[in-house]
């Protein structure tokens, strides 16, 4: 509450969800460019794609449902889908989401709705996409959020106050070159995620512990990833409990 009190964005502590999108993935559609060759192959068999599922499906509660439960940080992995003619883009993880069109239209109507919240957009994976996929991206950012959109800044000249009166609510970070065009975006390097990639508890706690002591005070946001990451042998040994029973009750 001091810090909230103070103004100051930095110190603020906002939840986030990891692979936010993907509470809902397409079994019908490709798999994903995300994925190896092997997979690929693999989800020629139907069922293949129904495991698929268990492990890429993260969440379960849609875009403004985890907005409503106090999410104001979320993970974005992006991808065009084969096929497809009109430079569409997906939101991805192993199999296939809903249009990134759809979901910013929920979130930004979420807004219209609470003009003093702030959100933080992480576009960190880019699948399948050239210079024309990013610049359709771009356009459907801009044009879903328009003047709510805060440009790029220090970091530690950012106060709630100074973002309500100017009604700026959504900072969108793009690891990506491609967010030297934009005054709007927001390069990786100010949000960096570090990632444990560990199925052990008491190894991510100390993961966590150390890279928030080794972060730099200032000059960028942070993102604590406190989540437990499968290994081939773990979804082998898993495949009718899925992510959520093997992984993230523990």
């Amino acid at each position: 509450l001091n810090s909230l009190n103070s103004g100051f964005l930095p110190l603020l502590l906002y939840s986030g969800s990891h692979d936010s999108f993907s509470y809902w993935v397409d079994e019908k559609s490709p798999v994903g460019p995300d994925q190896t060759q092997a997979v690929k192959r693999l989800a020629r068999i139907s069922l293949v794609k129904k495991l698929m599922k268990k492990w890429s499906v993260t969440q379960n509660l849609t875009f403004r449902e985890q907005l409503e439960a106090g999410i104001r940080y979320f993970d974005l992995r992006v991808s065009s889908k084969p096929g497809d003619t009109d430079q569409e883009i997906y939101f991805i993880h192993g199999l296939f989401g809903i249009k990134v069109w759809d979901g910013l239209m929920e979130i930004d109507a979420f807004l219209t709705q609470h003009p003093q919240e702030i959100i933080f957009l992480d576009f960190n994976h880019f699948y399948a996409m050239d210079e024309a996929h990013h610049k359709c991206l771009v356009l459907r950012i801009q044009e879903a959020f328009g003047s709510k959109l805060c440009p790029a800044c220090s970091v530690e000249s950012m106060t709630l106050q100074s973002l309500w009166e100017k009604k700026c609510q959504v900072l969108i970070f793009y690891h990506c070159p491609f967010y030297k065009q934009y005054p709007f975006l927001w390069p990786g390097k100010k949000i960096p995620a570090p990632w444990a990639n560990t199925t052990s508890v008491q190894k991510l706690i100390l993961f966590l512990e150390t890279t928030l002591s080794e972060r730099d005070p200032r000059g960028a946001f942070h993102v604590s990833q406190a989540i437990l990451t499968p290994r081939v042998k773990t979804i082998a040994r898993g495949l009718v409990g899925g992510l959520k029973n093997t992984l993230v009750h523990r």
